[in-house]
C-alpha cells in the first residue's frame, strides 16, 4: 500500500498536534560534536528513538554513521514497527540538525512519506506541549527498503562533479574549517577543503533552529552556487549536508546527492587534493552549532 502524502519533507509543530496518533514519531539523539547529552532525556509522547550514529549505521565502516545496508536498514526499521505504509516525522533535540539526516536515509531507501519536524523538540516545547517517556515499538513492520542510486554518493562520484561545470559542491562546514583556519572537531583530518567546492553554512539555511521561508532558501542556495542545478552536499560526517538537501529540496531543487563519508573520508590523508583558499567561501562567519 502507498502511504497517504505528508504535505511536504517539512512539518510544522501545528501539523504535529493535529496528526500525532497518526504518524510513526522518530526521535534522533545526535548532537552536535562537543555537546553532552542532558541528564533527564524527555521526548515528544509516543516518539521511539532513531540512533543513527550507534544502532542504524554500518558497524564495518571506520567512519562514524554511515548508511548501513538495504537489508540492515530494512531489519531495523522494520524493529520498530514501521510499515511500508507508514507516514514517518523525524525531530531532533536541539532544533532542526540531526533529523535531515534521518529523513535523506529514508528517502535514500525509497520511502517518500518522511517529514521532519520544523525546530525540533525545542520548538514542541516552545509552544506549551507536553513531553514525556519514548514509545515502544509495536509490533514488526513489513517495511520494504527499495534503495534509490544517487541519494547517497561516493568520493569518486564527488570527484567527478568537482571536474563538471554544471554541478556544484557545496560544503556546510563553517567558513573557518572550510578554509583550515579553524581545526576539524575529529582528530587526524587536514584542514581546508576540496578544490573547486563552494562553501554554505549549513546555519545559513536556518533561522532560530527552523528553517528559512522558501524564497530565502532559493537566494541562499543561487547565491552561492549560481544557475547550477545538479548539486551534491558534503559537511563533517554527513549529518549537516543534509540540512542544506532539505533546503535544496524546500527550494525546488531535484538532481540532489549527499556525500556520506564527507570531510571524515575526504579529510584523511590521501591522494585526495585539498585546498586553503579559493574564492568559493561563504562570506558568513557567524557562529553556530558544529557541523556533524
Amino acid at each position: 500500500m502507498t502511504p497517504t502524502p505528508l504535505p511536504g519533507p517539512l512539518v510544522s509543530v501545528d501539523y504535529l498536534r493535529a496528526h500525532l496518533g497518526e504518524v510513526v514519531l522518530l526521535d534522533v539523539p545526535f548532537l552536535p560534536p562537543g555537546s553532552s547529552a542532558p541528564a533527564r532525556v524527555e521526548a515528544i509522547p509516543g516518539a521511539q528513538v532513531f540512533d543513527y550514529d550507534k544502532q542504524i549505521c554500518d558497524p564495518l565502516s571506520p567512519l562514524p554513521h554511515m548508511m548501513p545496508t538495504p537489508a540492515a536498514f530494512e531489519a531495523a526499521v522494520r524493529a520498530l514497527g514501521i510499515h511500508k505504509d507508514s507516514r514517518i516525522i523525524v525531530y531532533d533535540r536541539v532544533g532542526t540538525f540531526a533529523s535531515p539526516r534521518a529523513w535523506w536515509m529514508f528517502k535514500a531507501m525509497g520511502h517518500d512519506a518522511v517529514a521532519v519536524l520544523d525546530g525540533g523538540l525545542p520548538a514542541w516545547r516552545a509552544a506549551g506541549l507536553p513531553t514525556g517517556p519514548h514509545g515502544a515499538p509495536g509490533p514488526v513492520g513489513d517495511f520494504c527498503a527499495r534503495p534509490q542510486p544517487g541519494r547517497f554518493c561516493d568520493a569518486d562520484h564527488v570527484a567527478r562533479l568537482l571536474d563538471d561545470p554544471d554541478a556544484a559542491v557545496v560544503d556546510a562546514r563553517s567558513a573557518g574549517r572550510f578554509v583550515g583556519r579553524d581545526p576539524e572537531p575529529r582528530a587526524g583530518l587536514r584542514g581546508g577543503h576540496m578544490p573547486g567546492a563552494y562553501n554554505l553554512f549549513f546555519g545559513e539555511v536556518q533561522r532560530g533552529g527552523q528553517m528559512r521561508p522558501v524564497a530565502e532558501l532559493r537566494a541562499c542556495i543561487q547565491s552561492t552556487v549560481g544557475p547550477r542545478e545538479r548539486l551534491c552536499f558534503s559537511c563533517g560526517s554527513g549529518v549537516t549536508a543534509c540540512i542544506l538537501a532539505l533546503a535544496a529540496e524546500l527550494a525546488g531543487y531535484t538532481d540532489l546527492t549527499v556525500y556520506d563519508g564527507s570531510w571524515s573520508e575526504w579529510g584523511l590523508p590521501s591522494s585526495r587534493p585539498v585546498v586553503t583558499e579559493g574564492p568559493q567561501v561563504s562570506a558568513s562567519t557567524r557562529p553556530g552549532l558544529g557541523s556533524g
